[in-house]
């Protein structure tokens, strides 16, 4: 009995101690796999001649998936009946394409993956993979070289398709707007070079596009567009830059509708500034109208009296040699009520003016009903500007540091269109800080050709504060908020003050931009005055 008791007790023990040994750590799994999924057969092969194939299978040595496939992949030339690839959604250890066009003679093809091709754990992908056969005898093995980047943007953006339209005997420049490229590749996410590979021999154009639809043609209201001067011809040792930028749309008007009692608003597209509406047929004795513009939108508010007693008419719409015509018909909708709202914040920055706005077009300001007094009660002198085109008046003064302005409007201040009027008092609080509260840059432009618009940017490329240097190459931007800025100069080559864009079919480049090295420009701190030497490059 006693020897059964310490084979009892030895068995325990062993089971302690071996429990013991177990929990001394957990066990890892393993180092975690960090390694590419591998290629270890194509069918046909790849770089294949003479194909007629289907569809194309590539297996690898591991479970892979796609990720991104549409972002990602690029097939050059461009198929018109995409092909099917699997797997999507799910894992395979093949990648199968079944190809469902019609594929021309004597072409070389490439299947460009980027970086879509991921293995099923750890989602480490096969870097740029590209499957390239050929219909005729031959693969083509030429390239284009070159470079991306933005007009207007620090950092041009990201999947930029770079194209070659052959040029032969049905090339037009609208080719753009109509077909799909000869040859496209693609930047993809982290670079801005780019290179064209599997082309052959010939003269073509160069195109970028930054393709919101994904169709491979341009579409001036929402692409951006970039192309090589002329023709190129390969082969051809070049690196080409490609500049990005906006066309500015062609106009184009848009069916109006009633918007209120006497309102009706007009969309377009494009430049407003040379529109021009009329009515076509018999308007009401004394007709007025008036125009204003959506301070956020491409619309013009267009205001007419009397009412109409008819229930339709047409008006005309024209720009320039833009004319298009559209039936309008009227609708009862109640009257609107002028409402005046302030269009500045309650700070009121150095460089700003109190701004007040009305929803109906303004006819009339009674500025002896205005009062604008400080913290210490003194009357302030102001002016009256007012902005027809936005409807809105502007009341400059001389602006104090950490001064408190009460702004007061008795009834009667503001006469509307229609004969209408503010009813109430309208009070409003406009405060300025301290000097100190601001910051101030001086830039002196190195190696300058005058005139030159000079900006203070934000990292989506939105202008902050600007300067227009004509006379001098130093520049100074005072009051400025405290943040980071970035500094670009724009290089006014027409002189007219503005950043002009390019056009494609008329084929001119866009004005020439330049960003200061980000180590030039220093966070802008309070009560600090900065001195930035921006050498502009010829």
């Amino acid at each position: 009995m006693r020897s059964y008791f310490i084979r009892i007790l030895s068995i325990v023990l062993f089971a302690i101690v071996m429990v013991s040994c177990a929990n001394r750590g957990s066990p890892s799994g393993g180092e975690v796999d960090s390694e590419p999924p591998e290629i270890i057969r194509e069918i046909p092969e790849n770089f294949s001649t003479n194909f007629s194939a289907e569809e194309i299978r590539i297996y690898f040595n591991e479970y892979v998936k796609i990720k991104d496939l549409r972002k990602q992949l690029i097939i050059s030339p461009p198929m018109d009946n995409e092909p099917v690839i699997v797997p999507l959604g799910g894992a395979s250890d093949y990648i199968s394409i079944k190809i469902k066009d019609t594929l021309q003679p004597n072409t070389t093809y490439a299947f460009n993956f980027g970086e879509s091709i991921v293995d099923n754990n750890e989602g480490n992908p096969y870097p740029y993979y590209r499957y390239v056969f050929s219909t005729g005898d031959t693969i083509d093995s030429l390239s284009v070289q070159g470079y991306v980047e933005d007009a207007l943007l620090d950092e041009p953006d990201t999947f930029v398709s770079v194209m070659l339209y052959e040029v032969d005997s049905t090339y037009t420049d609208s080719i753009v707007y109509k077909e799909k490229p000869r040859y496209i590749t693609n930047t993809l996410d982290s670079v801005t070079t780019f290179s064209i590979d599997n082309i052959k021999a010939g003269t073509y154009k160069l195109v970028a596009l930054k393709d919101k639809n994904g169709n491979y043609k341009f579409n001036q209201k929402d692409d951006k567009i970039g192309f090589k001067k002329g023709f190129i011809t390969v082969p051809t040792d070049s690196v080409y830059p490609l500049t990005l930028f906006n066309e500015e749309v062609n106009f184009k008007a848009i069916k109006p509708k009633q918007d209120g009692a006497s309102k009706i608003i007009f969309p377009y597209e494009g430049d407003y500034e040379s529109m021009r509406i009329k009515v076509l047929g018999d308007t009401p004795e004394d007709y007025q109208t008036r125009i204003v513009k959506d301070p956020e939108t491409d619309t013009l508010y267009y205001w007419y009296k009397p009412k109409f007693e008819i229930d339709t008419t047409f008006f005309l719409v024209s720009n320039g040699k833009y004319v298009d015509t559209f039936k309008h018909r009227f609708r009862k909708l109640e009257e609107d009520s002028l409402v005046m709202s302030a269009v500045s914040s309650r700070s009121l920055d150095f460089d700003k003016d109190f701004t007040i706005e009305g929803n109906i077009p303004l006819i009339k300001i009674d500025k002896s009903k205005i009062n604008i007094i400080d913290k210490d009660s003194a009357a302030i002198d102001f002016e009256v500007e007012y902005d027809s085109i936005y409807n809105r008046y502007k009341l400059p003064i001389n602006k104090v540091e950490g001064q408190k302005y009460n702004i007061q409007m008795l009834p009667e201040t503001f006469w509307d269109f229609y004969g209408g009027t503010n009813k109430d008092t309208l009070s409003f609080v406009a405060l300025t800080k301290m000097k100190s509260e601001y910051g101030n840059i001086r830039v002196n432009l190195r190696n300058a050709t005058l005139p030159l618009v000079v900006q203070l940017v934000n990292d989506k490329g939105e202008v902050l504060y600007e300067r227009y240097a004509k006379d001098t190459p130093v520049v100074d931007f005072t009051d400025l908020e405290p943040r980071r800025y970035n500094l670009r100069v724009i290089f006014d080559s027409n002189g007219n003050g503005k950043y002009d864009t390019g056009n494609y079919l008329l084929g001119i480049q866009p004005e020439r931009v330049s960003y200061a090295p980000k180590d030039k420009v220093d966070e802008v701190r309070a009560s600090f005055d900065f001195v930035i030497d921006f050498t502009l490059l010829e």
